[in-house]
């Protein structure tokens, strides 16, 4: 038999596995855009806020006198997280050694960063300042052999800069952790009654991941902007923290410039 002939013979049988493929792709492609329509079919968007409950939100919401109540840091943490915040006791051997090193970084930190050779001696901004002193304590704590200080992981595995807490400090033999979160304060507002810690609650993973020890470093300067020098520091056990809520409605620039034209302009209508 020829190739010829043989091809001849198995081409019926080649032409019947191609158009059987395609009809059961076809019937594939079918059932699932069934489901499709079937599901959308069933799908029930979210019912929007009506104006009546926002206004009986907005009553409910003054009527809790949110921004003069105090709260428990411990409780708005374990409520959030689901994490437990331990009190700390230097007399335990983790939290010992955790204590000591943090006692030698912020000193090696304080000497370091007040050098006219100190990069923050540029800086006209003390918020700028901060990561300084971050990576400078968790390059002295990690040196610890008994110690592991890293940036904390969020709960979805990624690590993050921004945000509470700053540090995470581990005593390896007792597996104690403690989140550390450095802070610099002028030293002349040390009793100021503005706002200067944060802890947000949102949608975002959270950084705190486990039950540990929240640990507060404030870091004293004198204010002078471009000559910046710090006198002294304050580690502080935030367990017994009480803070406040500030309810408040907020917005964008793009919420604000982009909802519709503006009543008057000093750009022309076309530059727009």
């Amino acid at each position: 038999m020829t190739p010829r002939q043989r091809l001849l013979l198995i081409a019926p049988g080649i032409l019947f596995l191609v158009a059987f493929g395609a009809f059961e792709l076809g019937r594939l492609a079918s059932r699932k855009e069934a489901e499709r329509r079937v599901a959308a079919k069933h799908y029930t968007a979210p019912p929007a806020l009506s104006e009546q409950d926002n206004a009986s939100l907005i009553k409910n919401l003054r009527a809790q006198n949110l921004d003069k109540r105090r709260f428990s840091f411990a409780r708005v943490i374990e409520g959030s997280t689901g994490k437990t915040v331990t009190a700390f006791d230097s007399r335990e051997p983790g939290a010992a050694v955790i204590l000591e090193a943090i006692r030698k970084a912020s000193d090696h930190a304080l000497q370091v960063h007040s050098k006219e050779s100190s990069p923050l001696r540029n800086l006209s901004r003390i918020n700028e300042a901060s990561r300084f002193f971050e990576d400078t304590l968790r390059e002295q704590i990690d040196a610890n052999p008994a110690l592991f200080c890293t940036i904390p992981l969020t709960s979805d595995g990624r690590e993050q800069r921004t945000g509470y807490p700053d540090l995470r400090i581990e005593h390896v033999d007792s597996g104690t952790v403690a989140y550390l979160d450095p802070k610099l304060y002028e030293e002349g507002n040390r009793r100021s009654t503005l706002r200067s810690f944060y802890y947000k609650l949102g949608s975002a993973p959270s950084k705190v991941t486990e039950d540990a020890h929240h640990l507060l470093l404030g870091f004293a300067h004198d204010g002078l902007a471009g000559l910046w020098s710090f006198t002294g520091w304050e580690l502080l056990d935030l367990t017994t923290l009480e803070v406040g809520l500030k309810a408040e409605f907020q917005a964008s620039n793009q919420d604000l410039y982009d909802e519709g034209s503006p009543l008057a302009s000093s750009r022309s209508t076309d530059a727009q």
